[in-house]
């Protein structure tokens, strides 16, 4: 079978599932996308780990996203994790808003519909805006 088939993109290695709780390496990819001013989906995200999208993973990436923060409020840099969205609503999922950043950044509203979308580009933009030219 074919590297493609598998799920792990144009390179012929296995996913070393050690990737899924790698903070600086999901760090890397998000930083990235913040400078190119996008959301990254939980599937981009698994595949650029080397993975198909599966919830176990969504959620032991999820679990990471943590320390991912935490390495960013260490160097003075905004939250990530709001970068990471479904497909469907480009909303982050449920874990992003039980963790309490959304009160903590003054929002107690639905976690999707029109609201949710306004505040999450609020704070995605300001993420964008942050790396634009770092």
């Amino acid at each position: 079978m074919a590297a493609k088939d598998q799920g792990l993109g144009s390179e012929a290695r296995p996913a070393d599932a050690s990737a899924l709780g790698d903070a600086p390496r999901i760090r890397a990819i998000l930083t990235a996308a913040a400078r190119e001013g996008r959301s990254v989906s939980y599937s981009e995200l698994l595949g650029d780990l080397g993975f198909r999208f599966t919830r176990p993973k969504m959620r032991a990436v999820c679990k990471t996203l943590a320390e991912v923060d935490r390495l960013c409020a260490l160097d003075g840099q905004p939250d990530l994790a709001v970068l990471l969205v479904r497909e469907s609503d480009r909303l982050p999922g449920q874990g992003w808003w039980v963790g309490g950043t959304a009160l903590l950044l003054g929002y107690d509203g639905p976690w999707e519909g029109a609201a949710a979308a306004r505040f999450i580009r609020e704070q995605q933009q300001a993420v964008f805006d942050f790396w634009a030219e770092r």
